[in-house]
């Protein structure tokens, strides 16, 4: 690991100012620049390449013995320059870069202040050393940006959900008073500099939103809860009907979660910008050896329908029979895992198996096939005893599990997810969290979490028409700078944008063209992909399913070779030495012209392209398939049909 560290520590005395102390800290390329005056208050501005983003902004918190950031008189000045390298244990990059400069502030107090400037964004948080616990009454976290700049947001009036669509807005001033959104969130200055709003390294305390209040952009958060009771779905989520008039309870010696703020005149580099990942607490787990990234077969989408197979299939038939049909599926086409959903075991004991079938010879059946089994439980039912419940899940003999309807995340929610990613790592059991907030790095520190769901996913196409190629060219550019997304890919019942319609129970279908949804196996990051469709139909393409036995979840090296936001996307991704291109459109068809120079010299690829057939805007599940020579002289036009995509296999002749 490169390392380089210099340090310049600065001791002052404190000397009540006439005006408010002026701080700068500088990406170490020069174009991100956050200041910070010390005054009555803290306020910071953002400007990137000499345009200000972020306008003065006031920061604090109330705490129940003090505010932050009042009235700050400083003891100790401490600068930093960081040169390393990370190593992602399932990420689109073997190698990241984690350079930054940052400047600590400490203050009467016992408190200090924490800034940061990376090229991809700055970031502050604040961090209290008090020898007693404490309680959060509120936290100032304001981004004041240019009420003209455009707006890309998940919309919510509530606490409990983050499987949403995205709503545009032309400028800020037109986005109605009191309106709350999830984080990310993107603001644009003349469709050129793109802003993200994020969070990261959340632990012990309530999930950020961003609300308008009085013509600005401020962070909020959920209070604690003071009474919760089961309800919702199956009345078995736990929904809270009461709060506090505080929103942490914490321990006083301890770092809040980051704020940040990333900043780009270029879309493509949001798709590589892993800021959240590089701001959050490095893995606590020493043994990583278990962990294993992968696909898997699943059949929650098509209601484990198998039409012509040889056997009893659909919701009324979870036999043993059927499941052992999956992960024979999944053996032969190279798939590490199979994913069985809700109905094996009872919705609150995860411990009494319903009696469809016998879950143990399931998953001994697929060890003989050297495939893992992930089974579905319910977050408020394994709460109750978590360690019964995930000892009986480790004896089964499982890989992992999916663990969904948390619906919150306030600070109680949020020490579910730790504890749970915790208790599994104890018993080398992977974690797919559903019905979850979004990711903020806790994967990073608990990497067997393998994957969150917090995205408007394939589920949606069931009863909606929003997700549709527009949310595909959207959510990679904000959703997925939190951390990966479980969108469950793979339809193979493709439709036009007039053709769709949505179908609850049965087959469904989805908006775009199959090539569209191939793409996603490249264009989202997903260490655990999870294929939506049956295996009969996959069945029925050989070398369609050729190619997604071939497409890794994890990858060495990530370039991305065209994008923009809601618009189009092109992105290679190497795995060892075989390249993966995935290209998508919005409802616009379009023509591609990449660039393959990255490629290494004196290098011949055979490439199996995947590409849209030319009606395909008619009858989206046609496509064509070739197999030519390629190499980095080579020129590549893709021609993307209305919601079309394109997928490129390179591998070594």
């Amino acid at each position: 690991m490169k390392k380089y560290l210099s340090v310049l520590i600065i001791l002052i005395a404190f000397v009540c100012p006439v005006a408010a102390q002026q701080f700068t800290v500088s990406s170490p390329d020069g174009n991100m620049v956050v200041k910070l005056a010390v005054g009555d208050s803290l306020a910071y501005s953002v400007s990137y390449k000499n345009t200000m983003v972020i306008m003065p902004s006031a920061i604090s918190m109330k705490l129940d013995n003090m505010i932050l950031g009042v009235a700050a008189k400083i003891r100790h000045i401490e600068k930093l320059t960081v040169d390393k390298v990370i190593h992602p244990l399932n990420g689109k990059q073997a190698a990241l870069a984690d350079n930054y400069t940052q400047l600590t502030l400490s203050f009467e107090g016992n408190y200090k202040l924490l800034l940061r400037a990376y090229n991809e964004g700055i970031a502050y948080r604040f961090i209290t050393d008090f020898s007693q616990p404490v309680k959060v009454y509120n936290e100032q976290a304001t981004f004041n940006l240019n009420n003209t700049a455009g707006a890309i947001m998940a919309e919510t009036d509530n606490y409990t959900a983050w499987e949403l669509p995205y709503v545009q807005h032309s400028a800020i001033s037109q986005i109605k008073e009191g309106t709350r959104a999830i984080t990310p969130a993107l603001f644009s200055y003349n469709d050129k500099i793109k802003v993200i709003i994020a969070e990261a390294d959340l632990f012990d305390y309530p999930g950020m939103y961003i609300q308008k209040k009085n013509g600005n952009i401020r962070g909020e958060w959920a209070a604690y809860p003071e009474f919760a009771k089961m309800g919702s779905w199956g009345d078995f989520v736990s929904v809270v009907q009461t709060r506090t008039n505080y929103i942490a309870q914490t321990d006083g010696r301890r770092s809040y979660p980051w704020r940040v703020v990333m900043a780009t005149d270029d879309d493509k580099t949001l798709l590589t910008n892993q800021l959240v990942y590089k701001l959050s607490t490095p893995s606590v787990i020493k043994d990583t050896g278990w962990i294993k990234p992968g696909k898997a077969a699943w059949e929650w989408w098509h209601d484990a329908l198998l039409p012509g197979a040889p056997i009893p299939s659909g919701m009324d038939h979870r036999s043993t029979q059927l499941y052992n049909y999956y992960v024979d599926f999944a053996a032969k086409n190279k798939l590490e895992y199979v994913l069985i959903d809700a109905g094996w075991s009872d919705n609150y004991d995860v411990r009494k198996p319903t009696g469809r079938s016998d879950i143990r010879a399931i998953i001994k059946h697929a060890k003989d096939k050297n495939v893992g089994v992930f089974v579905w439980c319910v977050a408020s039912s394994i709460l109750k005893d978590l360690d019964a419940s995930l000892d009986y899940i480790k004896d089964i003999g499982a890989a992992g599990f999916k663990v969904d309807f948390f619906d919150r995340d306030d600070q109680q929610a949020i020490g579910w997810y730790e504890l749970i990613a915790k208790k599994a790592a104890e018993r080398h059991l992977m974690v797919d969290f559903h019905g979850c907030s979004k990711p903020t790095g806790m994967d990073r520190t608990y990497p067997n979490i393998i994957n969150y769901e917090a995205v408007r996913g394939q589920e949606c196409s069931k009863w909606d028409y929003t997700t549709n190629p527009l949310h595909h060219t959207i959510i990679p550019f904000i959703r997925m700078l939190a951390g990966p997304m479980d969108y469950t890919p793979g339809s193979m019942r493709n439709s036009s944008k007039s053709s769709f319609k949505p179908i609850a129970e049965g087959l469904p279908s989805t908006q775009g063209t199959r090539c569209h949804e191939l793409a996603m196996f490249v264009v989202f990051d997903q260490p655990v992909g999870v294929l939506c469709d049956s295996p009969v139909e996959y069945e029925k393409y050989p070398d369609i399913m050729e190619y997604l036995s071939a497409v890794p979840t994890t990858f060495d090296e990530t370039r991305v070779l065209d994008a923009k936001v809601g618009e189009h996307i092109a992105i290679a991704k190497r795995k060892n030495g075989n390249w993966y291109i995935g290209a998508m459109t919005n409802w616009d068809a379009r023509d591609l012209n990449l660039d393959l120079s990255f490629l290494p010299a004196n290098i011949n690829y055979i490439a199996d392209i995947y590409t849209d057939a030319a009606d395909a805007d008619k009858e989206a599940s046609k496509y064509e398939h070739k197999t030519i020579t390629i190499n980095r002289e080579s020129k590549l036009n893709l021609k993307l049909v209305q919601g079309g995509g394109a997928v490129v296999y390179l591998h070594i002749k």
